[in-house]
């Protein structure tokens, strides 16, 4: 008899801690969910961002808060959720350089282990530029350029061990040539340092865009898949000899452990807002395109990744020691 009250009292229990975790999945979410992004307003992350936060707070009947947290080479969102609340209220966006960090900086959390991730949604787009004004035209005259003064030609990126420099160094390893590597503090420095003639190429985000159409600056190459819609007459770097691709891919993360269930919620959420309109016309303005990876596949992504970032970092010697 008592073991048959002590089986009943278990089995309430049971059912009372199901129902009670079933209304709470049900529920979320039951107030505004907070976004890190680690660039500064206005940019390729943060806009296309905000018109996927109005989205889903309208889906999930919630504001979808953005926080701007740049620095670090993007990197602050991952540093955040890692002492946020694993509640599915805070979250953050993992773009390449989160998966350097372990290999770059003392940290003491994996990226590939101690995020949740919920949906892969795009990737940047990169190409190499040089001013108008100079005798370099196309990316056969770039390499004959460099190879004619090894370790003359400067090329500025937004600094070491970024997405950028990583990938030019890539480049001129593959194309046979050695060039100046200039670090700044971002792609606003870069920008106005080539337009002022400091430096004669620039390894950089489509920031470059305006001033290509503007006559102030000629791109040579792009670094996607394949050619930019706005530029469709600039080859890629495949189609130069250079068998590699860069978009430094991105999407959103939370906190390790987040419950299963938020998970999806959350995923159904940012994937019905990636089939909008307003997401495919914000990313055209920076010649970016939707690229959707499921939670599953966008952590097999992050692992791949660190293990690719580890070997570039070896074989340039910025592992740090």
């Amino acid at each position: 008899m008592l073991n048959t009250r002590r089986a009943a009292c278990a089995a309430i229990a049971a059912s009372a801690i199901l129902g009670v975790s079933a209304a709470a999945d049900v529920a979320y979410p039951t107030r505004p969910i907070k976004i890190v992004i680690g660039f500064a307003p206005g940019g390729s992350t943060d806009a296309p961002m905000r018109v996927l936060a109005e989205a889903v707070s309208r889906t999930l009947k919630q504001p979808v808060i953005i926080e701007n947290k740049p620095g670090a080479g993007g990197t602050m969102p991952g540093v955040v959720l890692q002492s946020a609340a694993n509640d599915g209220y805070t979250l953050g966006i993992a773009s390449l350089g989160i998966y350097r960090l372990p290999y770059t900086t003392d940290i003491k959390w994996d990226p590939a282990k101690d995020l949740t991730y919920v949906i892969g949604l795009t990737g940047y787009a990169f190409g190499i530029v040089v001013p108008a004004s100079s005798s370099i035209k196309t990316w056969a005259e770039y390499v004959a350029a460099a190879k004619a003064q090894p370790g003359m030609l400067t090329y500025g990126s937004p600094g070491v061990a970024t997405t950028n420099h990583l990938t030019m160094e890539q480049i001129s390893r593959k194309a046979g040539i050695r060039l100046n590597h200039i670090p700044y503090k971002g792609t606003g420095e870069t920008m106005q340092a080539l337009l002022g003639g400091q430096i004669d190429s620039a390894a950089e985000t489509s920031a470059w865009a305006t001033f290509v159409k503007e006559g102030k600056m000629r791109l040579l190459v792009t670094w996607g898949d394949k050619r930019m819609a706005s530029f469709p007459e600039v080859p890629t770097l495949r189609e130069v000899g250079i068998p590699l691709t860069q978009t430094s891919y991105w999407g959103l993360v939370a906190p390790r452990g987040t419950d299963p269930a938020i998970v999806s919620k959350l995923h159904d959420a940012f994937k019905t807002a990636m089939q909008q309109p307003e997401f495919k016309q914000v990313l055209a303005r920076y010649d970016m395109e939707p690229d959707y990876k499921s939670s599953a596949d966008f952590h097999r992504f992050a692992v791949d990744t660190m293990k690719q970032e580890k070997e570039i970092l070896d074989l340039l010697g910025l592992s740090r020691k």
